[in-house]
């Protein structure tokens, strides 16, 4: 849902790939390691600036929900994922109230200033009555290659912090990684692996999972 930076094409290496249209006129999603994913990345020219008003930012919102066949015999859907641009916009908005999630995950990185936006997108998903599953720490510490040195360019514990002072939980860290970043370019994120890099997405995505149980 991140209509003017869409980056899943990108990430999942689906070069020129577009979807197909199925029964019922809609968009058959394109599969990547083992996920039914789609993207307005998909539908339009990659070298094209996405100069859209909020309308038309929105209707693009309601096709990708609306005109996907997410659920197929061959590809049963078990959880929705969202992705969201920053901020409490159109897209939110629309969201909450056309397709209502069934919770949120606040990711910011460390700063202030970012726990600022993250602090005002959890307060307007709340307040329509959406509950925060937690807040995930993005680019959380580097690791300098060459000497093994931690340092934290955007601050530490930020995210755990206010997480705490809001009483939420705090789901985990995700370092600023060389290895993540180039695998993301490369179009093979490490989420999708084995390696080391995979591990802080999987503990996330498994407290993420309990919640869901919980609350299904």
């Amino acid at each position: 849902a991140d209509i003017y930076g869409p980056s899943l094409p990108t990430m999942l290496a689906t070069g020129q790939s577009k979807p197909e249209v199925g029964a019922g006129q809609k968009l058959q999603p394109l599969m990547r390691g083992g996920l039914a994913t789609m993207s307005i990345g998909y539908l339009v020219d990659s070298e094209s600036p996405m100069v859209w008003r909020g309308a038309m930012a929105t209707g693009a919102v309601r096709q990708l929900m609306e005109d996907v066949h997410w659920a197929g015999a061959d590809a049963p859907l078990d959880v929705l994922v969202i992705d969201m641009p920053p901020g409490t916009g159109d897209v939110q908005l629309t969201m909450i109230q056309k397709h209502k999630p069934a919770g949120a995950v606040l990711v910011s990185t460390p700063q202030d200033l970012a726990l600022i936006d993250a602090a005002r997108a959890g307060q307007l998903f709340e307040q329509a009555g959406v509950p925060i599953v937690g807040l995930v720490e993005n680019m959380s510490g580097y690791v300098c290659p060459h000497c093994g040195e931690l340092s934290d360019p955007f601050g530490a514990g930020g995210v755990e912090a206010a997480a705490g002072r809001l009483g939420l939980p705090f789901l985990g860290r995700i370092p600023l990684s060389l290895a993540i970043r180039e695998s993301g370019d490369a179009g093979a994120p490490p989420a999708a692996g084995e390696s080391a890099d995979a591990e802080p997405f999987g503990v996330i995505a498994g407290k993420i999972a309990q919640w869901l149980a919980a609350h299904a």
